[in-house]
């Protein structure tokens, strides 16, 4: 079983890329996310792999970084998402949004990926809203989009009538669930940090997401 692989990028291709270790090429599907990060043909690179045996292939999936593999295992282990559907949606949802799209219940941020559709969406975010908590927001490559790192589990909403009524204040203004509720947690975490308890009326409440959201 290969668990990763370290060698030259060989080259690059719309969902996969060619590395070669000690002159053998070999193939490594990855998310977008993951392959923008390989424009440099030549460069030694490393990553972390999941092998996927069947009796027809063997293939190799790819990745930078312990979170986003952890998230492919996560979305992999629900009904119906099968190994390119899980690659899909990372595409569609990097690992430092898919969290946060869990938590808010985003269910077009997940239909966003190719082959996704309503039913499979919401048996996504049933299934993980509790598992989900198992990968550390926390983590560098998990921090906020705006550089807010969130010490909450994925699978903990915005659980105070407050902060509710901020995201649903927020998407009547025409944003999306997911940045929505990354702003109205980003505010929360904050707060916690000044010993203000994460307390904050609705209308400041709104008004320091705003910003978030403008950043």
């Amino acid at each position: 079983m290969i668990s990763k692989l370290s060698g030259i990028l060989d080259s690059v291709h719309e969902n996969y890329l060619i590395l070669d270790v000690q002159g053998v090429g070999y193939q490594v599907y990855a998310s977008s996310s993951t392959l923008a990060q390989c424009s440099g043909t030549g460069e030694p690179m490393s990553f972390l792999i999941d092998t996927h045996v069947r009796e027809d292939y063997i293939h190799l999936f790819g990745f930078k970084t312990a979170a986003e593999q952890q998230w492919f295992r996560l979305l992999n282990s629900v009904q119906g998402v099968g190994a390119k559907a899980a690659m899909n949606i990372l595409t569609a949802c990097p690992p430092d949004q898919i969290g946060f799209a869990i938590a808010a219940g985003d269910k077009p941020a997940i239909q966003r990926a190719d082959g996704v559709g309503p039913k499979l969406a919401a048996r996504i975010l049933t299934e993980l809203k509790d598992k989900a908590g198992k990968i550390d927001l926390q983590a560098p490559n998990n921090m906020g989009a705006k550089g807010v790192a969130v010490p909450m589990a994925a699978n903990e909403s915005a659980g105070s009538g407050v902060e509710q009524d901020a995201v649903s204040a927020l998407i009547n203004l025409g944003y999306q669930r997911t940045d929505a509720y990354e702003a109205v947690m980003n505010v929360k975490t904050k707060a916690n940090a000044n010993d203000n308890k994460g307390d904050v009326a609705l209308p400041e409440m709104i008004r320091l997401a705003l910003q978030e959201l403008a950043l």
